[in-house]
């Protein structure tokens, strides 16, 4: 196994972080924006998570077996094979219905992403980006503007990521002219992401084989929320 001590604290950027938001104001839908911003406020986070997921079994587990999810979510058919209601089938339904793929999220992820991080913390942290459209899928936020603040907020809960964070907030500040529903969805948010399991830890392929239900029951959901989505006007409509 390689060597993973902690590694030094990285440098927290806020002029960075800063002409970033002003760009994703200017355009919600530019991803790579966003992971130019929660890069550049991260510090520690990444390393902090990175350490609790490989002391976890499962974690450790994952690491051994070098496992790659990208792979497996950008493969549809055997996604599509598994029974109705599943976990997988339902990832499928929508990467299909919003036109969208892990590959797409790596490529957007591209500029920001280290070259000197080991073979285990890239893999965790290809994985923890990976996963991002299966927490959409679990936690029933969809990809408008209103789910993406919400599932943010939730992310922050977990990862306690203050990029992440700079982002729900200035969100949540914008979100103010529809008698406060939209403010409501994002807090519910981070109320549900503080109560759930630590889904960064999860082991996704043997959910993806599972019912949906019981995937959202065993990291302890609760069910999907009911919210007024809002697409942004640059956003593809979905297929």
């Amino acid at each position: 196994m390689e060597h993973t001590t902690t590694r030094p604290r990285k440098p927290v950027q806020p002029l960075r972080a800063l002409r970033g938001i002003r760009a994703l104001l200017r355009d919600p839908d530019d991803t790579a924006r966003v992971f130019d911003v929660i890069d550049a406020l991260s510090g520690n986070s990444g390393e902090r998570l990175f350490q609790r997921f490989r002391h976890s079994p499962t974690g450790a587990r994952i690491l051994s077996e070098r496992r790659d999810l990208l792979r497996i979510l950008d493969d549809r058919e055997p996604l599509w094979a598994l029974p109705a209601g599943s976990l997988g089938g339902a990832y499928a339904e929508f990467a299909t219905r919003e036109q969208i793929s892990g590959q797409g999220l790596a490529d957007a992820s591209a500029a920001t992403r280290s070259d000197d991080l080991g073979v285990e913390r890239r893999l965790f942290g290809d994985r923890l980006r990976d996963m991002h459209d299966l927490w959409h899928v679990v936690t029933g936020y969809g990809r408008d503007l209103v789910g993406e603040a919400a599932l943010l907020a939730f992310s922050f809960a977990q990862t306690r990521n203050r990029g992440i964070g700079f982002i729900v907030a200035v969100a949540w500040l914008k979100a103010g002219g529809d008698g406060g529903a939209t403010r409501r969805v994002i807090v519910d948010g981070w109320r549900r992401g503080r109560r759930a399991a630590w889904l960064p830890g999860a082991d996704w392929e043997a959910l993806l084989t599972q019912p949906l239900g019981a995937a959202r029951e065993q990291l302890n959901l609760g069910p999907p929320p009911n919210y007024a989505a809002l697409r942004s006007a640059g956003a593809p409509s979905p297929a």
